[in-house]
C-alpha cells in the first residue's frame, strides 16, 4: 500500500463544519459550541433539535412553534401504512427504517426541491413521521393495532405511547430524551458522510437520509449498542462476566461498545448516559445489567486500556426500558436524522462533488481475446 493512501480516510480533513466538534480542550462532544452534556442537564431534546437545525437555542417562542411543527407532521399517509403492514413481521426494524423514509420521499410534494427552505420543511416531515413509522412496525409484528401519535405529548413521551400504549414515569421519559440528544449529532462520522457524499451530487434530502440509515446500521457504527446487548445476555450474570470478557480478550475477539476513533480519554457521552444507565437500572429494579457493565469495562480498561463509548450504556439502558433489542439502532435513527438534515443543509449551502481517487493495484494493460482463444 503507497504511503500516501490513507485507508478509512484515517486522519483525512473533507471539509469544514460548523454543526459539531469534538473539542479537545475540554474533550467533549460539542453542538454548535455547546458541551452535549451541559445540553443533557438543561434542556430537552426538542430543544437541542432546534440548535443543531438553527445554530442556536431556541427562546420560548421558538420552541413552541418548532413543537407545533413537529407535531402537526406526524400523521402517516394510508400508503405508507399500508406498506408497513407488508413488511414481512422478522424483517429488521433498520430496513424498515430506510424503506419508510424512501415512501416518505415518493409522497413528498417537495423532494425535487432542495431550497434552504424547502429542505427544513422537509427534515421536520421526515423527523416528524421515521419514529411514528417504527412504532407502528413495532406494534405490527406483535400482532398488535397501531397506536396513533398524540399532538400533547413530547417527541419521547410520544415514541413510549406508540410503543407501549403508555408513558412511563418522567426519569425514564429524561433518560430516553438524554439518549436522543447524546446520539443527535457527531461530525462526519459513516453514515453522516454518506449523506453528505449523496448530497454532494445534487440529490435530495429523502435519499441522503435513506442512505445514512443504511450506513448507521452496520455494526461498527450504530448497530454497536444492539451487539453490546447481545453480548450482556451472552454473559446472563454478574458472576460469569471476568471469566467471559478476558476469555474474549484471549480469543483477541472484538468486544463492542468500546473504543473511538475521535476520542483519546475516552468518549465524553459516556458518564452522562452512564449515570442515567443507573437512574433506569434503580428504577426498573434490575441491577444485574449494571454489575455486568462495570466488570467489562474494568477488565477492558486494565487489560486493553480501551474506554466505553456511548453505545455501551446506551444499549442495557434501552433494554431496561422495554424495547427489543432489534429497535435500538432504530432509535438512534429518530435523533440523528437531525444531525443528518444539518449536514445536508450544509452540504447544499458550500456544495463540491465528493469525488476522491483510488490507486489502481489491478493487472497491467491485457489484450482481449476472443472468446474461441481463451
Amino acid at each position: 500500500m503507497g504511503k500516501d493512501i490513507k485507508k478509512g480516510l484515517m486522519g483525512v480533513t473533507v471539509d469544514e463544519t460548523s454543526i459539531s466538534k469534538v473539542m479537545p480542550e475540554i474533550n467533549s462532544l460539542t453542538y454548535r459550541g455547546y458541551a452535549a452534556q451541559d445540553l443533557c442537564a438543561k434542556c430537552k431534546f426538542e430543544e437541542v433539535a432546534y440548535l443543531i437545525l438553527n445554530g442556536n437555542l431556541p427562546n420560548k417562542r421558538q420552541l413552541k412553534a418548532f413543537e407545533k411543527e413537529e407535531r402537526k407532521d406526524r400523521r402517516l399517509s394510508k400508503s405508507l401504512i399500508k406498506v408497513l403492514k407488508e413488511i414481512p413481521k422478522k424483517a429488521h426494524p433498520m430496513d424498515v427504517a430506510r424503506t419508510a423514509v424512501s415512501v416518505m420521499g415518493l409522497e413528498d410534494k417537495e423532494t425535487s426541491n432542495n431550497t434552504p427552505s424547502s429542505n427544513m420543511r422537509k427534515t421536520m416531515r421526515i423527523f416528524a413521521k421515521t419514529p411514528v413509522a417504527l412504532a407502528a412496525f413495532y406494534r405490527l409484528r406483535k400482532g398488535k393495532k397501531i397506536i396513533e401519535p398524540k399532538k400533547n405529548l413530547s417527541f419521547a413521551e410520544n415514541f413510549f405511547h406508540m410503543c407501549f400504549g403508555k408513558v412511563p414515569n418522567e426519569d425514564i421519559v429524561k433518560a430516553f430524551d438524554v439518549s436522543l440528544i447524546l446520539y443527535a449529532e457527531h461530525s462526519f462520522n459513516v453514515s453522516t458522510f454518506t449523506a453528505r457524499t449523496i448530497t454532494s451530487s445534487l440529490s435530495d434530502i429523502h435519499g441522503a437520509i435513506t442512505g445514512a440509515i443504511a450506513s448507521l446500521k452496520g455494526p461498527l457504527h450504530g448497530g454497536a449498542n444492539e451487539e453490546v446487548m447481545h453480548m450482556m445476555n451472552e454473559i446472563k450474570k454478574p458472576e460469569n462476566a471476568r471469566k467471559w470478557i478476558n476469555n474474549a480478550l484471549n480469543k483477541k475477539k472484538v468486544v463492542m461498545g468500546f473504543g473511538h476513533r475521535v476520542y483519546k480519554s475516552g468518549d465524553s457521552r459516556v458518564p452522562t448516559m452512564r449515570e442515567y444507565f443507573g437512574k433506569v437500572a434503580k428504577i426498573t429494579n434490575d441491577k444485574k445489567f449494571e454489575k455486568i457493565y462495570d466488570i467489562v469495562e474494568e477488565v477492558m480498561i486494565e487489560r486493553k486500556n480501551i474506554h466505553p463509548n456511548v453505545d455501551y450504556p446506551t444499549g442495557p439502558t434501552y433494554h431496561l426500558m422495554g424495547f427489543d433489542t432489534d429497535f435500538f439502532t432504530p432509535i438512534f435513527v429518530i435523533s440523528r436524522i437531525i444531525g443528518w438534515s444539518a449536514h445536508v443543509i450544509e452540504q447544499y449551502s458550500t456544495n463540491k462533488l465528493i469525488r476522491p481517487l483510488a490507486a489502481y493495484n489491478g493487472n497491467k494493460y491485457r489484450k482481449v481475446l476472443g472468446i474461441h482463444k481463451r
